[in-house]
């Protein structure tokens, strides 16, 4: 039994699929833990999400921005443009069903039997990891409430607040903590979000903000941080026990899977003829 995690798919069904043979993916034994990113900008979004959702216990799943974006314009709440890539999961006869399965998954999970924690954009270093948990759980459960989705949905999109505060209530509190999870790469000091940076390490970065790995975080002592989102990284930037998953397999890089056991790296660009092409 081996465990797996990998990162942002985003609609690149063949080059998933070529990687599970690279890592010669077990489905009697071995686990996948992936990063969120699910869908949007590749060519096959609807398959990876009927891929997806049919291997069942052997895959665990944290919702990314691009998989709130797509629940945002089933709900009604933001168009669905051609360059998303995932028309044909809202046109799909099943797409209810994809959807339903899509919102009850988490932004946050533990890993404990490998002192591993997963979420899509990394953890705040404003937050403590318990509080992360927390705090995840909240926005999670308002995800999954029949009532409450459509609150949280229609008050998502936006950059304010960009920092955190206890005393935030409602559609503004599970948008700042959604915005950590999903979409965060620099930080301030204090913890407040920059939005606009999206290149590697080598470029010059906002003053004031900074990678939120880079600063520190007393609570994730001994912990592996596991996080996708950050396409320009390629893989790299972090030290261990920071790992990044994301190699912008949908920009023309790669697909990267990560063993939990051994940290060992499997990557492939093979199968998505269509990726690069923004």
């Amino acid at each position: 039994m081996a465990d797996y995690a990998i990162g942002d798919i985003q609609g690149c069904a063949d080059s998933f699929n070529a990687l599970l043979k690279e890592i010669r993916f077990n489905a009697d034994a071995d686990r996948l833990w992936l990063a969120g990113d699910l869908v949007a900008r590749g060519p096959d979004s609807l398959t990876v999400l009927r891929q997806v959702k049919a291997m069942g216990d052997n895959v665990r799943v944290v919702l990314g921005n691009h998989d709130l974006h797509l629940l945002a314009g089933w709900y009604g709440f933001s168009p669905i443009k051609k360059k998303d890539g995932t028309a044909p999961i809202i046109e799909a006869k099943d797409g209810k069903e994809l959807i339903d399965w899509l919102r009850r998954q988490p932004l946050f999970l533990d890993i404990p039997e490998h002192q591993a924690v997963l979420t899509h954009a990394g953890i705040p270093p404003c937050w403590s990891l318990a509080q992360t948990r927390v705090l995840a759980a909240e926005v999670s459960a308002v995800l999954r409430h029949d009532d409450l989705v459509k609150q949280f949905l229609g008050g998502m999109y936006g950059n304010s607040p960009n920092l955190w505060h206890e005393h935030l209530t409602s559609t503004r509190r599970w948008r700042v903590i959604t915005n950590y999870l999903t979409r965060m790469r620099l930080v301030s000091l204090a913890g407040e979000l920059e939005f606009s940076f999206k290149e590697d390490l080598g470029s010059d970065l906002p003053e004031g903000f900074h990678p939120w790995f880079s600063l520190p975080n007393p609570s994730l002592k001994g912990v592996r941080v596991l996080f996708g989102h950050w396409a320009a990284l390629e893989g790299s930037g972090p030290q261990h026990p920071i790992i990044a998953l994301d190699g912008g397999c949908v920009w023309g890089g790669t697909l990267l899977a990560y063993r939990l056991d051994d940290g060992a790296f499997f990557s492939t660009k093979e199968g998505c003829e269509d990726c690069g092409l923004g």
